[in-house]
């Protein structure tokens, strides 16, 4: 768990994912038309990748990925993320974390 919240803290927005998760490429191309950059850590290309997944469940996230953590709080999986945004209340969460457009 201690590697989850590290990672889940270093930048504004984090997804763990899985490579072949097609909800993770949507979450993140979500994250990506609203101006947020998130990083990604795939979890099915760490070696610590089993307990991880463990761990974000342990967190208390519906299913280990995608797990969206901003500002180093888990928001949740998918369902989450996308009941944030349909009730207008995601863009305000990422707004410190969009990026800065040139004028």
């Amino acid at each position: 768990m201690d590697k989850v919240m590290r990672l889940a803290s270093e930048k504004g927005v984090v997804i763990f994912s899985k490579s072949s998760c097609c909800l993770c490429y949507a979450v993140n191309i979500l994250f990506q038309e609203i101006g947020v950059s998130p990083v990604v850590h795939e979890i099915d290309q760490d070696p610590d990748g089993r307990e991880m997944e463990k761990a974000i469940l342990r967190l208390g996230c519906t299913a280990p990925v995608p797990a969206v953590f901003i500002g180093g709080t888990l928001v949740g999986s998918t369902n989450e993320v996308m009941s944030l945004h349909l009730k207008g209340q995601l863009i305000p969460k990422l707004k410190p974390h969009q990026q800065q457009t040139m004028s």
